[in-house]
């Protein structure tokens, strides 16, 4: 944690002046619209930018609201509280919380020593992301998607613990640290950083968190981190005996919340690890297709093919 930069965030600011003086309710002029529950990016966000930090409020409770922009929520330090859609989150020290624009919010009021940073995100900042994590099925991949195109009907929030993953840590930072001191070329160093984050959260989506009551949500972790560890022979009658549920409805339920097959999520997993085995080892292009679950070699190559447009070794020596 860098002291610098905690000494600027537990500043009190003007806003949490008033309310120290006595103010009882939010400055809604600073938020939104007087009519609406809608925080407006456009109170929050310098014209021409995608992405803001500023420090949560403290001291105060907000009532329930939404945003026009995607929220991630960073605890620096301390602890708050969320209502969202119904649940409460406890968000601890070093946890993130990503919150897109569907989600309905209310935050309990919190102390002087618990510090949050906010980032205020146009949903269009996230396309080099998008272009960085790749076409694989994954959590974060949906929730990025539900933004950009503004459903509610794909994951509302994610809440990840990940205080002890040092390089979450420190990306978090960074982008706190270059938006905060207006950095040069800062839109396209937060964007790769951004993209960074995502790719590390990627790999500890054991340590994400939904509602209680988001039955779906829960349903797509597993099956994407079932997919993830077992997609060289993992079967989908496997997963159903894992959930004890029905073959058939589960078959029907992937379909719905992926629109894929479980076959054709397996199979881009398969091929995608091919891809990456084909960049970064020396291993024949036989054994890779045999180490990523495929024993029929020919079938392998045509459909490496025709998911890359390259045949295997034309994939790897263009790379």
């Amino acid at each position: 944690m860098n002291s610098e930069l905690l000494e600027k965030l537990k500043v009190i600011t003007p806003e949490e002046q008033e309310i120290l003086e006595g103010k009882k309710q939010i400055n809604k002029e600073i938020y939104m619209n007087s009519s609406s529950n809608v925080i407006d990016n456009k109170k929050l966000l310098d014209n021409g930018k995608l992405i803001q930090v500023r420090p949560h409020t403290r001291f105060i409770h907000f009532p329930k609201h939404k945003h026009n922009y995607v929220e991630v929520i960073y605890m620096y330090q301390g602890h708050t509280r969320h209502i969202i859609n119904g649940e409460e989150v406890e968000l601890k020290e070093g946890e993130l919380l990503f919150l897109n624009q569907n989600a309905t919010q209310e935050i309990l009021p919190a102390d002087i020593d618990d510090i949050a940073v906010n980032f205020i995100i146009l949903p269009e900042f996230f396309d080099r992301t998008l272009l960085m994590i790749g076409e694989e099925e994954n959590l974060l991949r949906e929730f990025i998607i539900g933004c950009l195109k503004n459903e509610d009907d794909k994951v509302s929030y994610l809440h990840f613990k990940v205080t002890e993953v040092l390089p979450i840590q420190n990306l978090v930072e960074n982008l706190i640290w270059t938006i905060m001191n207006d950095q040069q070329n800062n839109r396209s160093i937060n964007q790769v950083t951004m993209g960074l984050l995502f790719l590390q959260l990627m790999n500890y989506t054991d340590k994400v968190s939904v509602g209680k009551n988001q039955y779906e949500q829960e349903l797509t972790i597993k099956l994407l981190r079932f997919i993830e560890e077992n997609y060289k022979e993992g079967k989908l009658s496997d997963l159903a005996q894992e959930l004890h549920c029905d073959l058939y409805w589960l078959s029907r339920m992937v379909k719905k919340l992926t629109g894929k097959t479980y076959t054709e999520l397996a199979q881009i997993k398969r091929l995608n690890q091919a891809a990456y085995l084909l960049t970064t080892t020396k291993l024949t292009v036989a054994d890779i297709g045999y180490a990523v679950g495929y024993d029929n070699l020919s079938y392998f190559h045509r459909i490496f093919y025709e998911r890359y447009n390259a045949s295997p070794k034309e994939y790897r020596d263009g790379k």
